[in-house]
Formats: C-alpha cells, structure tokens, sequence
C-alpha cells in the first residue's frame, strides 16, 4: 500500500465506477455512536473492583477522574490521526500508514477473532440475561441445548435474534443503523439521567458516605509505591469501562467532514462519558458506604435497591440491558468497517470488500462478523478470550498514540486540521502509563499475555495467504 498520499477510497471507488460509502454521520450522530458504544455494562458492575482497593470515598471518586485523564491524552493524539486519514478503518489505517500492512493486519486480525466479535457476543448475551430479570421466558435458566461443554440457553437464542436484526437494520442502510444507535442511547441517557437526579432528589442515600471513616487517612496508611500499586489495580477496572473511544475512528468514512469532526466527537464524546461515570458514582457512593460497594458485584441492583426498593432494583435491569443493547449496536455499525477496510486492501477475505449497490453499506462485512460473533455467543468462550487479548487491545492504543510522533517524522506533508493537544507531553505520558500497564501485564500474568500473543500471531498465515492471492490477482489483471 502506497504511504505517499493521502487515501480518497469512496472517491477513487466512484471513479471507478463501483459503489462507495456514504458519509451520513452527522457530528451529533458521531458523539451519540461513541458514547453508546463507550458504556455498555462496566459502569454498573466494576465499582466493587475499585472500592476494594482504594477504600476512602476521595480516591474511589479520582480514580474515576484520572482514568479519564489517561484516556483522554490517548484521545488526543487519535484526534490528530482522525485529522489525517478520515478513512474507514480508523485505526487501523493509523497503524499501517505508521508501520506498514503486517502490524496493521494483526490489529484487524486481532480485533476480527476476539475483541470486537467477543464483545457483541459478550454485550448481546448480557443484555439478554439482564432483561431476562424482568422477563423470566428468556433467563438463561432456561436450558434448551447443551453437548460437549456447551451450553444454550433461551438467552443465548435471544441475543443470537438481536445480533442478527441489529446486523440487518445496519444493512439495509447507515442512516437506519445511526437511528437505531441514537434511540438507544437517548434512551440511555434519560434511565440513567432519571436514575441519578431521582436518587438524589428522593432517594433514602445518606451523604455521611463521602466522609471517611474515623481514622481512615487519605494516603490509605500505604507507602507511596503501595498507593500508586493500588491505584494501578484499580484503573484496570476503569480503564476497561472507558474502553471504546475508538470506535467511532473504524466508521470515519462514513462520517461528514470526517477530518473535522471525527476529532471533535472523540473529544466531546469521552468528556461526556466521564461526566456520566463520574456522576453514577456519586450516586453509588450516596446510595452506599464504601465498604459495602466493594461487597456488591453488581452495584447499580444494591445501590437501587438502597435508594428505593428492592423492587426497583430488578427494574434497573432494564436499564442495563438496554446499555448493553446500544453498545452492542454502536459495535457492530462501528466493526465491520475495520474488516472492509482489510478486505480492500487485500489482506482479508475479498468480499468484505464490497459495498452493497443499493443500500451502500458493506453488506457482506457486517454479515461476516454478525455470523462469526453468533459462534461466539454460542461457544460460550467470549469473555475468557477477550481477557487474553486485552493485552494486545492495550498494546495497540500505545503503538498508535507511538504512531503519532511516527508520522509527525514521516508524513510531514498531510494536512491537520486537529493537532494533538499537549505535544509532545501528554501523548508521551499516555505512552508511559500504557507501556507500564503492559509491562506489569507481562510479569504479573504472564500466561494470558502469553495466550494473547499466540491468539494474534495465528492470524499471521492467513496474511500471507491473502497477500499472495491479492499479488496474484493485480498480476492477471
């Protein structure tokens, strides 16, 4: 793949004579697919996982705040990158202009096989569970196979349905699979803002909870290293609610004046996440003292349960099943973008590369990842493989950050409407914080980061088959 210009693929494909994607997200459509797709199911369950280990209500709540922090600086210098390749695939094209094909294909490869297809089978079959609370014809209960270690329940069937609708509302049309992206987390934010102002304006909370316990210091009675070790294991737990900001960077080829507007909704969208975390944590902390948070695996249910009655506590269920519904949406528009994007460049396979003539999406792109996200719903196996990846998952946002300073060298000459905030500082210090994170990944667990590897490199034969079939191909033409 040249790296000597700018690509124009919609342009190049309309010359061509041959369908392209159309660029129908508006800014408000790209914030709105960001968030959604950034809160899905953590926000609700992973405050016992930073309770735990910071116990005084002033840390509990700054996790929250520099976990957003951290991000944001990522944030920033995948703006910059937004700014210069406005291109489906996002990522993606950020590591292959900085590094070449092979390092980019093992993102895809990566993000193809485990993260993304683990999560939409992760967020479809917890959306179901959590409204099978409320509708108990579809809890997971109910066992209707199971052979050879796996298990299938009505919930597996029902999330197996909302994969393949929200696949074939997707398909038929971008607009269509924006509006359904939009409603959801509209809907979102008004359970969760009614969660909020009800719990403080009539919710039996008490605010002595932000007060520490007598005798309780703010540094914990910890060394400076044990402090900061506890606040590392923390952020493991807010670093994963605030995973997603990338994801709108997969669609920008289908966003309007993506070079502007891509950097402002990755902006604008993570301020607002961290606005709504911080603010559901309040709620928490009100509904609850600290060291009951860190007994609770799931804490909206106890903090609703807290707040109002038990009774509301299983409605709350309804809102985490809608969360997850809308962030499996946001996924499964935002993903199939990355693998159309590899099939067009030849390391995938060919017919993902093709935009539909009539409803100008990438129909067989979508259609492949809804199939294989369904075998992961049914294998069961989503959740452990996406624990082993994560190490690459984060090793892929500090090589792009990397990719920033990379270009900056390299590509001089590509226009920038956004240049990085804080330069070379602040993508600097993300790229320390995450290099860390990795490090401790390797030799605290170093079997999953093993695992993660392996998972990523067996994609290596299928790149060097693709790109032979592709040489192939260009050579009889």
């Amino acid at each position: 793949m040249s790296q000597t210009t700018v690509p124009q693929p919609d342009a190049a494909a309309e010359v061509e004579g041959k369908p392209a994607l159309v660029r129908g997200l508006s800014l408000l459509d790209a914030v709105l697919l960001l968030v959604g797709g950034i809160i899905g199911s953590s926000i609700f369950l992973t405050a016992k996982d930073i309770a735990g280990p910071l116990p005084h209500p002033a840390l509990f709540l700054l996790v929250w705040v520099l976990g957003g922090v951290i991000s944001l600086c990522g944030c920033f210098a995948f703006a910059e990158l937004g700014s210069m390749f406005p291109d489906s695939g996002g990522q993606y094209v950020y590591l292959r202009e900085a590094y070449g094909d092979l390092p980019a294909f093992l993102y895809g490869w990566m993000l193809f096989s485990v993260a993304n297809g683990g999560t939409i089978a992760a967020l479809s079959v917890a959306s179901a569970a959590y409204l099978g609370n409320i509708i108990p014809a579809i809890s997971q209960e109910h066992v209707v196979f199971a052979a050879v270690g796996v298990v299938v329940t009505r919930a597996h069937l029902f999330a197996l349905a909302s994969i393949a609708v929200v696949t074939w509302i997707n398909v038929i049309g971008l607009r269509r699979g924006a509006i359904l992206q939009n409603l959801a987390t509209w809907a979102k934010f008004g359970a969760m803002a009614a969660f909020i102002i009800l719990g403080f304006t009539i919710g039996k909370g008490d605010w002595h909870h932000f007060v520490a316990p007598a005798g309780t210091k703010l540094n914990l009675g910890l060394t400076p290293g044990q402090l900061v070790s506890a606040f590392g294991v923390a952020l493991i737990a807010v670093f994963w609610a605030y995973d997603g900001w990338v994801y709108i960077t997969w669609a920008s080829g289908e966003v309007k004046d993506a070079r502007r507007n891509v950097p402002r909704a990755m902006i604008l969208g993570l301020l607002v996440v961290g606005l709504i975390y911080v603010t559901m944590n309040l709620a928490y902390v009100y509904a609850l003292p600290l060291d009951e948070i860190a007994k609770h695996d799931t804490i909206a249910h106890a903090a609703a349960a807290a707040l109002f009655s038990p009774t509301a506590a299983i409605w709350l269920s309804g809102l985490i099943a809608l969360s997850c519904f809308g962030a499996m949406a946001s996924n499964t528009l935002c993903g199939a973008r990355v693998y159309f994007a590899m099939a067009r460049d030849g390391v995938f396979f060919q017919r993902m590369a093709e935009v539909h003539p009539r409803w100008r999406t990438p129909a067989f792109s979508l259609i492949g990842q809804a199939v294989w996200g369904g075998v992961l719903t049914l294998s069961g196996r989503y959740d452990q493989l996406y624990t082993y990846v994560m190490f690459g998952m984060i090793l892929s946002y500090m090589m792009t950050v990397i990719g920033v300073f990379v270009l900056r060298h390299k590509r001089p000459d590509i226009p920038r409407s956004y240049r990085c905030t804080g330069y070379p500082w602040l993508p600097a210090i993300y790229v320390l914080i995450s290099g860390a994170w990795t490090l401790n990944m390797i030799i605290t667990r170093p079997t999953q980061a093993l695992a993660g590897t392996i998972i990523v490199l067996l994609g290596v034969p299928g790149y060097l088959y693709w790109k032979r079939s592709s040489k192939r191909q260009v050579e009889v033409e």
